[in-house]
Order: structure tokens, then C-alpha cells, then sequence
């Protein structure tokens, strides 16, 4: 999660309680009940067209690709072997679910509301952008 409080903690029960019976559980800005506070439209935009790029060409069912509030069991980051990962940008978090979901562990999404930072920068550019893109088009042909 992010230490901005970008993520709120206050969702961290409701992760603790979905582990029980998944492997995975993602925190989505794009499932019922989910959002982003103070993004523009361009934010917007590059996020939600990631994810349903990435979906689209993986074949995935997950919305919210791209977000970093996650509750792991061990045994997927063991298994998922994160030390052999690729990403070094924002696609790393596509690349560990697309992993884990081929992997066969079950993965659920549970809404958030994501309030951007107030202090700091967004490390965002177009190179993490372009790495985004082509790393979806090398996990599935990989």
C-alpha cells in the first residue's frame, strides 16, 4: 500500500477478512463502489485504458490492474517468484497478478476510494508508460 496515505488504512480490515479465502485480494478503484478523488481527466484516462489494455490483451477478468493496495499469502509471492520479475515501472503490478492468476490462485477485487497524494509527485512518465505497454504484449507471449 502506499504510505501517502494515498491508501487508506482504514480498508485494511476488509482485506484481512478477504484473505481468508483468497490467495490474492486487490484493492480496485474500478468495481462497484470503488473510485479515485482529485485525478484529472488525463489521469483518468492513462489509468482506466492500462487496465482495460491489459485486460483486454492478457485475458484477464481483474479491473484494476494497475493499483498497489494488495494483501498477499506468502505462498503466491513464493510462488510467483518475485525475484525473477521484469517490470521495473508500474507494470510490475500488472505483471505480479498476471502471474498469480496463471498460476491458479484466486484473486479478488474489493473496492477502495483513491485519494491522490497531497504532498509529493507521481512517478508516472512516459517511459514507466511505454514499459507498461510493451511488458502486457511480453507476458502474454512469453
Amino acid at each position: 500500500m502506499d504510505a501517502d496515505f494515498s491508501h487508506n488504512p482504514k480498508y485494511i480490515p476488509q482485506f484481512l477478512e478477504a484473505i481468508k479465502t483468497n490467495d490474492l485480494v486487490l484493492g480496485s478503484r474500478y468495481v462497484a463502489g470503488g473510485g479515485v478523488v482529485n485525478w484529472g481527466f488525463i489521469r483518468r484516462a492513462i489509468s482506466q485504458g492500462g487496465s482495460l489494455y491489459a485486460r483486454t490483451i492478457l485475458g484477464i477478468k481483474v479491473r484494476d490492474l494497475t493499483g498497489g493496495f494488495k494483501c498477499w499469502r506468502s505462498k503466491v509471492l513464493e510462488s510467483i517468484d518475485i525475484n525473477s520479475l521484469k517490470s521495473n515501472g508500474y507494470s510490475f503490478q500488472i505483471e505480479t497478478t498476471y502471474k498469480t492468476i496463471r498460476k491458479g490462485f484466486k484473486v479478488k477485487e474489493i473496492p477502495i476510494i483513491f485519494e491522490d497524494r497531497r504532498v509529493g509527485q507521481s512517478k508516472m512518465s512516459s517511459k514507466i508508460f511505454i514499459e507498461a505497454l510493451l511488458m502486457v504484449l511480453k507476458l502474454k507471449f512469453l
